[in-house]
């Protein structure tokens, strides 16, 4: 695989879970990373700060900067943009990875949870987007890489949590018409899903993860494999992290597992 060593990496949502996964990864290979998320001190449930994973970076390699921002708020959006580019002299990788979640039927999802997933979903993908692309357009082999399934319009995926997959496939069909608005100069595009579930302290909150499912190294090492690859190639793909990974001769993913040998949960949007 190649290397990220000088890369500066804007990452949303990145205090915990695959954010920081990805962050740390980029780290090992002495990546720029800015990590942005709104947990600037400890939460009583889940671990985790941006101040904790900005020390994180750096012992493992890298050099951090912890920015605390809501994406839903473009103004806040944009002045960390500002404040990673200041810091490190430009920009190459959007990560939108920030997600709200809320597996609830349509009757059980108060509007001000519906506004939530929308603002941090779909709303905070644009915003990042429209945000990054200016100083994107000035890298070398720009990407960005939303952690996103691919669009789907197979009713089973609404009929459970309507709100939820609204907001997800936003995410989606923002990959798809930015990687055509922004094909030709050289953007790289694209969207990572996990096959099976990933083991984050959020979805443990849900009762979810756990034995059936992976580390979020494993998205991270798939995230890498697709940010070092050409840019000008690599437009347009929705990656699910093994098919990445098995492109790269990476084929072996017992590792990755919470509890070897567990039978495995395919994660939402995707056929079993």
């Amino acid at each position: 695989m190649g290397s990220l060593a000088g890369k500066t990496l804007f990452i949303t949502g990145a205090s915990r879970g695959i954010g920081r996964a990805i962050a740390l990864r980029a780290a090992r290979d002495g990546a720029n990373v800015a990590i942005i998320g709104k947990t600037a001190e400890p939460h009583g449930r889940l671990p985790g700060t941006i101040h904790s994973v900005a020390q994180e970076v750096e012992a493992a390699g890298g050099k951090a900067l912890a920015v605390q921002a809501d994406i839903r708020d473009g103004d806040a959006v944009v002045q960390a943009v500002a404040a990673t580019v200041d810091r490190f002299g430009g920009l190459d990788i959007l990560v939108n990875n920030a997600s709200a979640i809320s597996l609830t039927g349509t009757l059980e999802t108060p509007l001000k949870r519906f506004d939530l997933m929308m603002g941090v979903n779909a709303r905070g993908t644009f915003a990042c987007a429209q945000a990054c692309v200016p100083h994107l357009r000035c890298a070398a082999n720009p990407h960005i890489l939303t952690l996103a399934p691919p669009p789907s319009l197979n009713p089973r995926w609404f009929k459970d949590h309507l709100a939820y997959t609204l907001a997800k496939m936003g995410m989606s069909f923002c990959t798809l018409g930015l990687a055509e608005e922004f094909r030709d100069d050289g953007i790289a595009v694209n969207a990572l899903w996990p096959r099976t579930l990933i083991d984050t302290a959020a979805l443990r909150l849900l009762g979810v993860g756990g034995q059936g499912a992976r580390k979020p190294e494993i998205v991270a090492d798939a995230a890498h494999a697709i940010l070092t690859r050409d840019a000008r190639s690599t437009i347009g793909r929705f990656f699910i992290d093994e098919e990445a990974l098995s492109e790269e001769g990476v084929t072996d993913l017992s590792g990755y597992a919470v509890t070897p040998g567990a039978p495995l949960v395919t994660d939402l949007f995707l056929e079993a």
